[in-house]
C-alpha cells in the first residue's frame, strides 16, 4: 500500500481571543468552548510535514497541551502563533514539548505594538515571553508582524531585534476574510509601505541564511500582494494543503471571503472528507479563485512546490549582495513601477484588492451556536467573563 501524501496543516483551536486587534475582528466573534475541537477528533487526521496551530489565541485553551500531544502524533513540526499573553501557559507547554516553534504577533515597538493589538502591557509581556522562551533553549521561537501603514517604519528594526536575538521574523500584510471577520482592511500609501518591505528584503538577502534568501522571496510577493496583483505563484490550497476550524469543519484556507467547507471532521473519516464531493467542488473554486492573497500558509507549500521559480530569484538577487550592488528594489514589480510613473492610480489598484464598500456584510464563519451567544453579549464580553481567560478554575 503507497504511503499517503503528507499535508500541510492549520488547525484553529479556538475563535476566543483576549486581543482587540485594529486588523482583526475575531475577538468580536468567539467560539463556544463546548463546541471546540477535541483530541478524538484530532486522532482523524492525515499525517502532516507541518502543522500551524493557531486561533484566536490558542493559549486560551487550557488543554493545549493535549491538543499538541496528539499532534504531533500526525506532524513532523509545529508551530504556535500565539499573542503572547499567557506566559507561564507557555513556559509550561514548551517545557514538556522544547521541540515546538512559537511565533509571538508584535506589530511594532511598544507603543505602536500596544496601539494595535489593544492589550495592556502587550509587547513587554510579548517580548519577555520571547525572552524566557530563548533563555529556556528553545530555538524555534520568534515574531511574527502584520504589516500596515502604523507600524511600517518599526518593520526593519523589529527585524534588527530578531537578529540579535537569534529569533525567527515572520510578516504578513493586512487581508480581508471570514476569518478575520473583516473586509475593509487597506494599504492607503503602497509605496511608502512597500519601501520599508524593500529595506527588510535587501537585509535578509544580505544575510548568510539560505532560509532569510527565501523569506526575503516572501517579502518581495508582499509588496507584490500590495499592489493588488496576480500571486507570484500558483495557489494550491486545498489540495496539498488545509485549514481546519475550531467546529470540524475543514477549509481549503483562512483567506476566502465566505468560509468554504470541504467536510466535517467531527462527523466524517479523513478519507470520506477529503474525497467527497464537497471537496472537489471547493478545489475547483479555488482554481477559479481571484483573491490572490499571500499568506505564509500558502505561500509557503507554493514555494516549495514550484521552487525552480523561487530559487532563480534568490540566486540573481543574492549574487547581486555578493557583489556589493544593492540587491533588490521594489520597482522590480510593474505595478509599483506605474503607479510610481502615474500609469496607474491609487483607486484603479484599491479596486484590485480585497477591500469592499463600508455596507458589504462580513461573514464571521461561526456555528449557528456560536452566533446566537452574540443575541445577549458582545463577543468581548464573553471572553472577558471566560474562566479560561480569566486563568479561574
Amino acid at each position: 500500500m503507497p504511503t499517503p501524501k503528507k499535508l500541510n496543516g492549520t488547525v484553529i483551536v479556538t475563535y476566543r481571543c483576549n486581543a482587540r486587534c485594529s486588523m482583526c475582528n475575531r475577538y468580536k466573534a468567539p467560539s463556544r468552548p463546548e463546541e471546540e475541537l477535541t483530541v478524538e477528533t484530532l486522532r482523524k487526521l492525515p499525517p502532516m510535514y507541518f502543522t500551524n496551530v493557531t486561533g484566536g489565541e490558542p493559549f486560551i485553551r487550557t488543554d493545549l497541551k493535549d491538543v499538541v500531544r496528539e499532534l504531533f502524533r500526525h506532524s513532523d513540526r509545529i508551530v504556535i502563533s500565539t499573542n503572547g499573553f499567557f506566559t507561564d501557559r507557555i513556559v509550561d507547554l514548551c517545557k514538556e514539548f522544547p521541540n515546538v516553534g512559537i511565533r509571538i504577533s508584535i506589530e511594532g515597538l511598544e507603543a505602536t505594538n500596544n496601539a494595535i493589538r489593544g492589550l495592556p502591557d502587550g509587547y513587554r509581556r510579548g517580548y519577555e515571553t520571547l525572552k524566557t522562551l530563548r533563555k529556556m533553549g528553545m530555538k524555534d521561537v520568534g515574531f511574527g508582524m502584520t504589516v500596515q501603514d502604523c507600524n511600517a517604519p518599526d518593520l526593519v528594526p523589529l527585524y534588527d531585534i530578531s537578529n540579535e536575538w537569534g529569533m525567527e521574523f515572520a510578516t504578513a500584510t493586512l487581508h480581508n476574510s471570514f476569518y478575520f471577520v473583516e473586509n475593509h482592511n487597506i494599504i492607503h500609501d503602497r509605496a511608502a509601505v512597500a519601501a520599508h518591505f524593500e529595506k527588510l528584503v535587501c537585509a535578509l538577502l544580505k544575510s548568510n541564511s539560505p532560509k532569510k534568501w527565501f523569506r526575503a522571496y516572501f517579502n518581495h510577493g508582499l509588496i507584490n500582494y500590495i499592489y493588488g496583483q496576480k500571486r507570484l505563484l500558483p495557489c494550491d490550497m486545498s489540495f496539498d494543503t488545509f485549514f481546519i476550524d475550531p467546529y470540524g469543519d475543514v477549509m481549503p484556507c483562512n483567506g476566502t471571503k465566505d468560509k468554504e467547507v470541504m467536510g466535517n471532521l467531527n462527523r466524517q473519516t479523513w478519507d470520506e472528507l477529503w474525497n467527497s464531493p464537497e471537496a472537489d467542488a471547493v478545489r475547483r473554486k479555488v482554481r477559479r479563485c481571484t483573491r490572490n492573497c499571500w499568506m505564509i500558509g500558502s505561500a509557503s507549500p507554493a514555494i516549495r512546490k514550484y521552487l525552480p521559480r523561487p530559487a532563480w530569484w534568490v540566486l540573481r538577487h543574492k549574487l547581486r549582495a555578493l557583489l556589493g550592488l544593492k540587491p533588490y528594489s521594489m520597482y522590480e514589480l510593474p505595478a509599483v513601477r506605474a503607479l510610481r510613473d502615474g500609469q496607474v492610480t491609487a483607486a484603479e489598484l484599491d479596486a484590485l484588492s480585497t477591500c469592499e464598500r463600508a455596507d458589504a456584510v462580513t461573514d464571521n464563519g461561526l456555528s449557528a451556536a456560536s452566533r446566537a451567544q452574540l443575541a445577549y453579549s458582545t463577543g468581548e464580553a464573553i471572553v472577558a467573563a471566560d474562566p479560561d481567560v480569566r486563568g479561574t478554575p
